[in-house]
């Protein structure tokens, strides 16, 4: 799954002066952002926001970053989980 994240800000064309961009400008500004947290974001659709990200690439102030997705939806924070549960089960069993 690609991030991306601006790497300068960009001169805009009109079309693309609306706040729902300026939202996803800031958001990039910030840090990586997925397509679907762009879209959050935004409250643009996807294909909005996938053209707005071509548009940016093109001017060559975009960065992409490919991110592994998570083994689950709680992602790192399952893996915790099972790991302090059966700590905690094997030093019982010590007891």
């Amino acid at each position: 799954m690609k991030h991306y994240k601006l790497s300068g800000w960009p001169d805009l064309p009109p079309v693309y002066h609306r706040t729902a961009y300026r939202r996803m400008l800031h958001l990039m500004s910030q840090r990586f952002a997925s397509v679907a947290q762009l879209t959050n974001e935004s409250g643009l659709a996807r294909p909005a926001v996938i053209a707005f990200l071509d548009m940016l690439g093109e001017r060559q102030v975009l960065r992409e970053q490919e991110v592994g997705a998570p083994d689950s939806l709680f992602g790192n924070s399952l893996s915790w989980f099972r790991r302090t549960i059966s700590g905690a089960l094997d030093r019982s069993h010590r007891l």
